[in-house]
Protein backbone atom coordinates (compact mmCIF):
# COMPACT_ATOMS: atom_id res chain seq x y z
CA UNK A 1 0.00 0.00 0.00
CA UNK A 2 1.80 2.66 -1.49
CA UNK A 3 1.03 5.60 1.22
CA UNK A 4 3.48 7.12 4.10
CA UNK A 5 1.83 5.96 6.92
CA UNK A 6 3.26 6.94 10.24
CA UNK A 7 4.39 4.21 12.88
CA UNK A 8 6.23 3.36 15.54
CA UNK A 9 8.84 3.87 12.66
CA UNK A 10 9.08 7.87 12.85
CA UNK A 11 9.21 7.56 16.60
CA UNK A 12 12.00 5.92 16.36
CA UNK A 13 13.67 8.14 13.70
CA UNK A 14 13.07 11.19 15.89
CA UNK A 15 14.16 9.49 19.03
CA UNK A 16 17.45 8.77 17.62
CA UNK A 17 17.47 12.71 16.03
CA UNK A 18 17.10 13.82 19.66
CA UNK A 19 20.17 12.21 20.62
CA UNK A 20 22.05 14.75 18.09
CA UNK A 21 21.18 17.70 20.38
CA UNK A 22 20.86 16.03 23.63
CA UNK A 23 24.77 17.00 24.46
CA UNK A 24 23.74 21.25 23.25
CA UNK A 25 20.13 21.27 25.41
CA UNK A 26 22.46 19.42 28.47
CA UNK A 27 24.16 23.12 28.67
CA UNK A 28 21.31 25.42 28.78
CA UNK A 29 20.80 23.56 32.15
CA UNK A 30 19.54 26.50 34.68
CA UNK A 31 17.21 27.79 31.86
CA UNK A 32 16.14 24.29 30.14
CA UNK A 33 12.52 24.23 29.28
CA UNK A 34 10.71 21.35 30.43
CA UNK A 35 10.72 18.96 27.71
CA UNK A 36 13.98 18.22 25.22
CA UNK A 37 10.81 19.05 22.12
CA UNK A 38 8.09 21.61 22.61
CA UNK A 39 5.53 19.82 20.94
CA UNK A 40 2.75 22.25 20.69
CA UNK A 41 5.36 24.43 18.84
CA UNK A 42 5.80 21.00 16.72
CA UNK A 43 2.36 20.79 16.17
CA UNK A 44 2.25 24.36 14.99
CA UNK A 45 5.08 23.49 12.00
CA UNK A 46 3.62 20.37 11.33
CA UNK A 47 -0.26 22.14 10.48
CA UNK A 48 1.77 24.99 8.64
CA UNK A 49 3.65 22.32 6.70
CA UNK A 50 0.83 20.45 6.22
CA UNK A 51 -0.57 22.96 3.68
CA UNK A 52 -3.90 24.75 4.42
CA UNK A 53 -5.92 22.48 1.45
CA UNK A 54 -5.69 20.10 4.08
CA UNK A 55 -9.14 20.69 6.12
CA UNK A 56 -12.11 19.38 6.58
CA UNK A 57 -15.08 20.97 7.80
CA UNK A 58 -17.76 19.26 10.75
CA UNK A 59 -20.19 19.01 8.38
CA UNK A 60 -17.67 17.34 6.05
CA UNK A 61 -16.46 14.78 8.50
CA UNK A 62 -19.85 14.31 10.29
CA UNK A 63 -21.52 12.94 6.89
CA UNK A 64 -18.40 11.02 5.80
CA UNK A 65 -17.89 9.07 8.89
CA UNK A 66 -20.54 6.61 8.50
CA UNK A 67 -20.03 6.17 5.41
CA UNK A 68 -16.03 4.88 6.19
CA UNK A 69 -17.80 2.88 8.84
CA UNK A 70 -20.17 0.83 6.83
CA UNK A 71 -17.25 0.77 3.96
CA UNK A 72 -14.79 -1.04 6.88
CA UNK A 73 -17.31 -3.33 8.03
CA UNK A 74 -18.86 -4.55 4.12
CA UNK A 75 -14.95 -5.33 3.92
CA UNK A 76 -14.83 -7.36 7.07
CA UNK A 77 -16.65 -10.54 5.50
CA UNK A 78 -14.24 -10.63 2.40
CA UNK A 79 -10.98 -10.25 4.62
CA UNK A 80 -12.39 -12.64 7.05
CA UNK A 81 -12.92 -15.15 4.14
CA UNK A 82 -9.91 -15.13 2.67
CA UNK A 83 -7.66 -15.20 6.18
CA UNK A 84 -9.89 -17.82 7.79
CA UNK A 85 -9.73 -15.18 11.11
CA UNK A 86 -12.10 -13.43 12.74
CA UNK A 87 -12.05 -9.98 14.80
CA UNK A 88 -14.11 -10.02 17.58
CA UNK A 89 -15.56 -6.48 17.66
CA UNK A 90 -15.84 -4.02 14.91
CA UNK A 91 -12.91 -1.58 14.25
CA UNK A 92 -13.47 1.73 15.46
CA UNK A 93 -13.26 4.28 12.30
CA UNK A 94 -11.91 7.91 12.32
CA UNK A 95 -12.60 10.54 9.40
CA UNK A 96 -9.99 12.73 9.94
CA UNK A 97 -8.12 16.34 8.11
CA UNK A 98 -4.84 16.29 8.52
CA UNK A 99 -4.36 18.85 11.26
CA UNK A 100 -6.11 16.16 13.36
CA UNK A 101 -4.01 13.80 12.03
CA UNK A 102 -1.31 15.82 12.83
CA UNK A 103 -2.64 15.97 16.47
CA UNK A 104 -3.08 12.40 17.20
CA UNK A 105 0.12 11.12 16.03
CA UNK A 106 1.64 14.22 18.21
CA UNK A 107 -0.18 12.88 21.15
CA UNK A 108 1.60 9.31 20.40
CA UNK A 109 4.92 10.89 20.00
CA UNK A 110 4.76 12.57 23.60
CA UNK A 111 4.20 9.21 25.04
CA UNK A 112 6.61 7.49 23.55
CA UNK A 113 9.22 10.60 24.69
CA UNK A 114 7.96 10.10 28.21
CA UNK A 115 11.48 8.44 29.09
CA UNK A 116 13.82 10.61 27.33
CA UNK A 117 12.13 13.55 28.42
CA UNK A 118 12.14 11.94 32.54
CA UNK A 119 16.49 11.74 31.96
CA UNK A 120 16.45 15.41 30.39
CA UNK A 121 14.83 16.94 32.99
CA UNK A 122 16.86 15.15 35.59
CA UNK A 123 20.20 16.10 34.52
CA UNK A 124 18.60 19.90 33.41
CA UNK A 125 17.49 21.15 36.36
CA UNK A 126 19.91 21.91 39.29
CA UNK A 127 23.01 21.50 37.20
CA UNK A 128 25.64 25.22 36.68
CA UNK A 129 24.84 27.60 34.04
CA UNK A 130 26.34 26.55 30.84
CA UNK A 131 25.88 28.28 27.72
CA UNK A 132 22.52 30.86 28.01
CA UNK A 133 19.94 30.13 25.91
CA UNK A 134 21.04 27.27 24.36
CA UNK A 135 18.66 24.68 25.35
CA UNK A 136 15.75 26.76 24.04
CA UNK A 137 17.54 27.22 21.07
CA UNK A 138 18.10 23.41 20.72
CA UNK A 139 14.69 22.68 21.38
CA UNK A 140 13.24 25.29 18.94
CA UNK A 141 15.37 23.17 16.21
CA UNK A 142 14.74 19.68 17.02
CA UNK A 143 10.89 20.80 17.15
CA UNK A 144 10.96 22.39 13.85
CA UNK A 145 12.49 19.66 12.31
CA UNK A 146 9.75 17.04 14.13
CA UNK A 147 7.23 19.24 12.82
CA UNK A 148 8.50 19.20 9.51
CA UNK A 149 9.27 16.09 9.47
CA UNK A 150 5.31 15.56 10.85
CA UNK A 151 3.40 17.63 8.05
CA UNK A 152 5.22 16.16 5.37
CA UNK A 153 3.85 12.88 6.27
CA UNK A 154 0.14 14.65 7.12
CA UNK A 155 -0.23 15.22 3.59
CA UNK A 156 1.01 11.91 2.43
CA UNK A 157 -0.80 9.51 4.54
CA UNK A 158 -4.09 8.11 3.17
CA UNK A 159 -4.63 5.87 6.15
CA UNK A 160 -3.43 4.40 9.00
CA UNK A 161 -3.88 1.77 11.41
CA UNK A 162 -3.20 3.19 15.08
CA UNK A 163 -2.51 0.53 17.23
CA UNK A 164 -2.35 2.51 20.40
CA UNK A 165 0.89 1.69 21.68
CA UNK A 166 2.65 3.61 24.74
CA UNK A 167 -0.85 3.61 26.70
CA UNK A 168 -1.84 2.41 29.95
CA UNK A 169 -2.40 -0.97 30.23
CA UNK A 170 -4.79 -2.50 29.43
CA UNK A 171 -4.51 -1.06 25.83
CA UNK A 172 -6.84 0.15 23.78
CA UNK A 173 -8.05 -1.51 20.93
CA UNK A 174 -6.75 -0.24 17.47
CA UNK A 175 -8.71 2.52 15.49
CA UNK A 176 -8.55 3.35 11.27
CA UNK A 177 -7.75 6.66 10.99
CA UNK A 178 -8.38 7.75 6.95
CA UNK A 179 -6.90 11.55 6.07
CA UNK A 180 -9.71 12.23 3.52
CA UNK A 181 -7.91 15.34 2.10
CA UNK A 182 -5.25 13.29 1.02
CA UNK A 183 -7.57 10.60 -0.54
CA UNK A 184 -9.17 13.39 -2.66
CA UNK A 185 -6.30 14.60 -3.79
CA UNK A 186 -5.14 10.60 -5.25
CA UNK A 187 -8.52 10.48 -6.49
CA UNK A 188 -7.80 13.92 -8.71
CA UNK A 189 -4.61 12.56 -9.43
CA UNK A 190 -4.82 9.24 -10.58
CA UNK A 191 -8.66 9.67 -12.33
CA UNK A 192 -9.96 6.74 -10.49
CA UNK A 193 -13.38 5.65 -9.33
CA UNK A 194 -13.71 7.67 -5.85
CA UNK A 195 -15.75 4.87 -3.97
CA UNK A 196 -13.26 1.88 -5.37
CA UNK A 197 -10.08 3.83 -4.32
CA UNK A 198 -11.21 4.32 -1.01
CA UNK A 199 -12.00 0.47 -0.51
CA UNK A 200 -8.64 -0.02 -2.04
CA UNK A 201 -6.88 1.55 0.64
CA UNK A 202 -9.14 0.45 3.29
CA UNK A 203 -8.65 -3.05 2.50
CA UNK A 204 -5.15 -2.68 3.35
CA UNK A 205 -5.61 -1.07 7.15
CA UNK A 206 -8.10 -3.34 8.14
CA UNK A 207 -6.53 -5.80 7.18
CA UNK A 208 -4.13 -5.04 10.29
CA UNK A 209 -7.12 -5.29 12.58
CA UNK A 210 -6.93 -8.97 11.81
CA UNK A 211 -3.13 -9.02 12.82
CA UNK A 212 -3.26 -6.78 15.94
CA UNK A 213 -6.98 -7.48 17.25
CA UNK A 214 -7.04 -11.72 16.32
CA UNK A 215 -3.45 -11.73 17.80
CA UNK A 216 -3.64 -9.63 20.98
CA UNK A 217 -0.01 -10.49 22.10
CA UNK A 218 1.42 -8.65 18.39
CA UNK A 219 0.99 -5.07 20.31
CA UNK A 220 2.64 -6.24 23.66
CA UNK A 221 5.42 -7.78 21.56
CA UNK A 222 5.70 -4.36 19.87
CA UNK A 223 4.99 -1.91 22.95
CA UNK A 224 8.07 -3.99 24.89
CA UNK A 225 10.44 -3.69 22.38
CA UNK A 226 9.78 -0.20 22.05
CA UNK A 227 10.17 0.43 25.97
CA UNK A 228 13.55 -1.80 25.71
CA UNK A 229 14.75 0.20 22.58
CA UNK A 230 14.16 3.42 24.46
CA UNK A 231 15.18 2.32 27.86
CA UNK A 232 18.78 1.67 25.86
CA UNK A 233 18.71 5.11 24.59
CA UNK A 234 18.31 6.39 28.21
CA UNK A 235 21.12 4.19 29.44
CA UNK A 236 22.85 5.05 26.68
CA UNK A 237 22.66 8.79 27.63
CA UNK A 238 23.15 8.22 31.09
CA UNK A 239 26.35 6.56 30.42
CA UNK A 240 27.80 9.39 28.71
CA UNK A 241 26.82 12.33 31.22
CA UNK A 242 30.46 12.29 32.25
CA UNK A 243 31.75 12.45 28.78
CA UNK A 244 30.89 14.54 25.74
CA UNK A 245 27.45 12.92 24.30
CA UNK A 246 28.02 14.72 21.27
CA UNK A 247 31.76 13.27 20.57
CA UNK A 248 30.75 9.45 21.53
CA UNK A 249 27.29 9.92 18.75
CA UNK A 250 29.80 10.89 16.13
CA UNK A 251 32.32 8.36 16.86
CA UNK A 252 29.89 5.62 16.97
CA UNK A 253 28.19 7.37 13.68
CA UNK A 254 31.67 7.63 11.89
CA UNK A 255 32.21 3.64 13.09
CA UNK A 256 29.26 2.38 11.58
CA UNK A 257 29.49 4.05 8.55
CA UNK A 258 32.65 2.92 7.48
CA UNK A 259 31.17 -0.58 8.14
CA UNK A 260 28.18 0.26 5.12
CA UNK A 261 25.17 0.37 7.73
CA UNK A 262 22.90 3.48 6.91
CA UNK A 263 22.95 6.76 8.57
CA UNK A 264 19.77 5.96 10.68
CA UNK A 265 21.43 2.49 11.64
CA UNK A 266 24.99 4.53 12.32
CA UNK A 267 23.52 5.67 15.32
CA UNK A 268 22.86 3.10 17.23
CA UNK A 269 24.70 0.33 19.41
CA UNK A 270 24.17 -3.20 18.82
CA UNK A 271 21.72 -3.95 21.37
CA UNK A 272 19.53 -0.87 19.19
CA UNK A 273 20.48 -2.56 16.53
CA UNK A 274 19.06 -5.78 17.34
CA UNK A 275 15.45 -4.56 18.66
CA UNK A 276 15.54 -2.62 15.73
CA UNK A 277 15.90 -5.50 13.18
CA UNK A 278 12.95 -7.08 15.18
CA UNK A 279 10.71 -4.71 14.78
CA UNK A 280 11.66 -3.80 11.12
CA UNK A 281 10.84 -7.96 10.50
CA UNK A 282 7.78 -7.86 12.44
CA UNK A 283 6.15 -4.43 9.77
CA UNK A 284 7.56 -5.68 6.90
CA UNK A 285 5.75 -8.67 7.85
CA UNK A 286 2.22 -6.59 8.80
CA UNK A 287 2.60 -4.61 5.96
CA UNK A 288 3.47 -7.13 3.51
CA UNK A 289 0.27 -9.30 4.67
CA UNK A 290 -1.83 -6.31 4.33
CA UNK A 291 -0.66 -5.73 1.26
CA UNK A 292 -0.57 -9.11 -0.26
CA UNK A 293 -4.87 -9.90 1.43
CA UNK A 294 -5.48 -6.34 -0.25
CA UNK A 295 -4.31 -7.20 -3.69
CA UNK A 296 -5.95 -10.88 -3.24
CA UNK A 297 -9.29 -9.40 -2.31
CA UNK A 298 -9.20 -6.01 -4.27
CA UNK A 299 -8.94 -7.72 -7.33
CA UNK A 300 -12.20 -9.76 -6.99
CA UNK A 301 -14.01 -7.20 -5.41
CA UNK A 302 -13.32 -4.22 -7.47
CA UNK A 303 -13.84 -3.84 -11.30
CA UNK A 304 -10.98 -1.03 -11.38
CA UNK A 305 -8.32 -2.96 -8.96
CA UNK A 306 -5.93 -2.90 -11.36
CA UNK A 307 -5.99 0.66 -12.66
CA UNK A 308 -5.95 1.76 -9.04
CA UNK A 309 -2.79 -0.54 -8.61
CA UNK A 310 -1.57 0.41 -11.63
CA UNK A 311 -1.48 3.67 -11.67
CA UNK A 312 -0.82 4.25 -7.87
CA UNK A 313 2.82 2.15 -8.70
CA UNK A 314 3.45 4.42 -11.70
CA UNK A 315 2.88 7.64 -9.06
CA UNK A 316 5.43 6.31 -6.58
CA UNK A 317 7.80 5.90 -9.83
CA UNK A 318 7.90 9.19 -10.37
CA UNK A 319 8.70 10.72 -7.26
CA UNK A 320 11.70 13.80 -8.05
CA UNK A 321 14.85 13.49 -6.81
CA UNK A 322 13.83 16.07 -4.01
CA UNK A 323 11.50 14.29 -2.53
CA UNK A 324 13.92 10.88 -2.90
CA UNK A 325 16.27 12.45 -0.85
CA UNK A 326 13.88 13.72 2.23
CA UNK A 327 12.78 9.75 1.82
CA UNK A 328 16.32 8.85 2.46
CA UNK A 329 17.52 11.57 4.95
CA UNK A 330 14.46 10.45 7.22
CA UNK A 331 14.45 6.60 6.57
CA UNK A 332 11.41 6.99 4.99
CA UNK A 333 12.54 5.29 2.37
CA UNK A 334 12.92 2.29 4.65
CA UNK A 335 9.57 1.99 5.64
CA UNK A 336 8.70 1.99 1.79
CA UNK A 337 11.13 -0.90 1.83
CA UNK A 338 8.66 -2.67 4.13
CA UNK A 339 5.98 -2.85 1.92
CA UNK A 340 8.19 -4.50 -1.10
CA UNK A 341 9.82 -7.03 1.26
CA UNK A 342 7.23 -7.73 3.32
CA UNK A 343 4.51 -8.48 -0.04
CA UNK A 344 7.59 -10.39 -2.02
CA UNK A 345 7.84 -12.61 1.59
CA UNK A 346 3.94 -12.69 1.81
CA UNK A 347 2.98 -13.40 -1.77
CA UNK A 348 5.78 -16.15 -2.35
CA UNK A 349 4.71 -18.27 1.27
CA UNK A 350 1.37 -18.65 0.12
CA UNK A 351 2.05 -18.86 -3.72
CA UNK A 352 4.17 -22.28 -1.99
CA UNK A 353 2.07 -23.36 0.76
CA UNK A 354 -1.04 -21.26 1.07
CA UNK A 355 -2.13 -18.47 3.85
CA UNK A 356 -2.80 -20.87 6.54
CA UNK A 357 0.71 -21.36 7.11
CA UNK A 358 1.74 -17.41 6.55
CA UNK A 359 -1.19 -17.29 9.50
CA UNK A 360 1.00 -19.31 11.97
CA UNK A 361 3.50 -16.18 11.87
CA UNK A 362 1.24 -14.72 13.68
CA UNK A 363 1.08 -17.50 16.76
CA UNK A 364 3.88 -16.84 18.40
CA UNK A 365 7.04 -14.54 19.12
CA UNK A 366 8.80 -17.24 17.54
CA UNK A 367 7.29 -17.83 14.78
CA UNK A 368 8.06 -13.94 13.50
CA UNK A 369 10.51 -14.24 10.37
CA UNK A 370 13.43 -12.63 10.86
CA UNK A 371 14.92 -9.59 8.76
CA UNK A 372 17.02 -12.48 7.29
CA UNK A 373 14.09 -14.52 6.17
CA UNK A 374 11.79 -11.85 5.22
CA UNK A 375 14.71 -11.75 2.19
CA UNK A 376 14.82 -15.71 2.06
CA UNK A 377 11.13 -16.87 2.63
CA UNK A 378 12.37 -20.36 2.01
CA UNK A 379 14.33 -20.38 5.32
CA UNK A 380 10.88 -19.50 6.97
CA UNK A 381 9.33 -22.13 5.75
CA UNK A 382 11.76 -24.81 6.59
CA UNK A 383 12.07 -23.43 10.36
CA UNK A 384 7.99 -23.62 10.35
CA UNK A 385 8.23 -27.47 8.75
CA UNK A 386 10.96 -28.01 11.71
CA UNK A 387 8.95 -27.05 14.40
CA UNK A 388 6.07 -28.81 13.56
CA UNK A 389 8.16 -31.68 12.88
CA UNK A 390 9.12 -31.41 16.58
CA UNK A 391 5.96 -30.55 17.84
CA UNK A 392 4.48 -33.67 16.26
CA UNK A 393 6.97 -35.96 17.46
CA UNK A 394 6.99 -34.84 21.15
Amino acid sequence: MPSYRASFRTGLLLGLGATFLYAAARRGRRSAPASLIGWDWATRVATRVSGADGRLTAHEQDRLQPYYADMVADLEGPIAAYTGTQLAQSTRVQVMDRPAWVRANVANFRELFQPIDELYQEVTHGSPLGLPGLAQASQALLSVQVGTLLGYLARKVLGQYDMSLLGKEPLDGGQLYFVEPNIRALETMLDVPPDELRRWIALHEATHAHEFEVYPWVRGYMNEHLQHYLRSMVADMRRSRDVSMLTTMLGRLIENLRSGRSLLESMMTPEQRGIVSRLQALMSLAEGYSNHVMNAVGKDLLPHFHLIHDRVEARQRQRGKAEELFLRLTGLKMKLDQYRLGEAFTDHVVRARGVALLNRAWEAPEHLPTEAEIKDPNRWIARMDGLAALRAAS
